[in-house]
């Protein structure tokens, strides 16, 4: 177990590497100047080439990775064209907002999405099946944008029961910031209960005919025991993959979400970024984002050997 968190924590390294070029590379493929959008409407040459000189836009690419990855390394991801502010500053600001939003809604998903999909493959063909199956079409089909208006016209509107927008961190208020939350939460963690529940119904089928599950059922054991005992510690092993990959693709993927409910977080974060030029804050969230990402990936790895101790060899 210790030489296999070795290796794959040697590679991330490279990995890493790799990555924070791509970063940096694509990002100057966008167009625009940021030093143009920083001068102003009235662009003064002498103003535009101090720009240059003081963020080193006047320096070749590869001098100004060398300077930008030193700083990462180093903490400092640099500050932020637009506003001011040292990115690091605004990713610890950010970043909180998004994970508290995200870690609800993977916990959702997996309340609904893994118990639908084990019922389903149990009561396979019978009328649990079917509506397990319409519960996913439901959750995968819905457009987020539509289902989190209509939550904001049922329970904030209608009802009164929660707010309809704004974020209250958990530090200030626990019950308001779960209130603020739970509506983009479950508009997030419904689509992925969607496909969270077809890959366990098919994961369960698959290991419910094997040899093993149908020996234990020769045995005399119970069903519950079979099912939860043998054939779901099998089937959870690509479930557990999906989750971890899904849980990074909210970091950045809730952007749509974030604005309706106005939430604060990385993904409105990156898009005033992308749309400002603003290259540190950009180069900077997407680097973290990157890097969560691979991280999830390898949790994701050591719960499969934990899961599965077969795989341990």
């Amino acid at each position: 177990m210790l030489s296999f968190l070795a290796k794959r924590l040697l590679q991330l390294i490279p990995t890493l590497f790799f990555v924070s070029i791509l970063i940096f590379s694509l990002q100057h493929l966008l167009p625009g100047d940021p030093a143009l959008v920083m001068a102003g409407e009235e662009r003064d040459p002498a103003v535009i080439a101090q720009i240059r000189q003081q963020y080193r836009l006047d320096q070749p690419l590869p001098i100004q990775y060398v300077y930008w990855i030193k700083g990462v390394l180093s903490g400092d991801f640099g500050e932020s064209l637009r506003i001011k502010v040292p990115v690091l500053d605004l990713i610890l600001q950010k970043l909180p907002v998004t994970m508290q939003v995200a870690s609800m809604a993977i916990v959702i998903a997996f309340l609904i999405g893994i118990p639908a999909g084990i019922v389903s493959a149990v009561k396979k063909g019978t009328v649990w099946d079917y509506a397990a199956n319409l519960f996913a079409l439901w959750g995968i089909s819905t457009p987020n944008f539509w289902l989190g208006i209509l939550l904001i016209f049922l329970f904030s509107i209608e009802l009164g029961w929660l707010p309809a927008s704004g974020y209250v961190r958990p530090s200030e208020n626990f019950r308001a910031s779960i209130a603020s939350t739970i509506m983009p939460a479950f508009v997030l963690g419904n689509a992925i209960a969607g496909i969270l529940m077809r890959h366990t119904r098919s994961a369960m089928l698959q290991v419910l005919e094997s040899d093993y599950v149908r020996t234990a059922r020769a045995k005399g054991l119970s069903e519950r025991s079979v099912i939860f005992k043998h054939a779901m510690r099998n089937a959870l092993t690509p479930i557990v993959t999906l989750g971890a990959l899904e849980l990074g693709t909210l970091l950045s993927g809730a952007v749509l979400t974030e604005q309706i409910f106005s939430i604060p977080g990385f993904g409105k974060l990156i898009v005033d970024a992308v749309f400002n030029r603003d290259y540190a804050v950009v180069q900077g969230v997407v680097l973290v984002t990157a890097t969560i990402y691979i991280l999830l990936n390898l949790i994701a790895d050591i719960a499969y050997i934990l899961i599965n101790p077969r795989l341990r060899a």
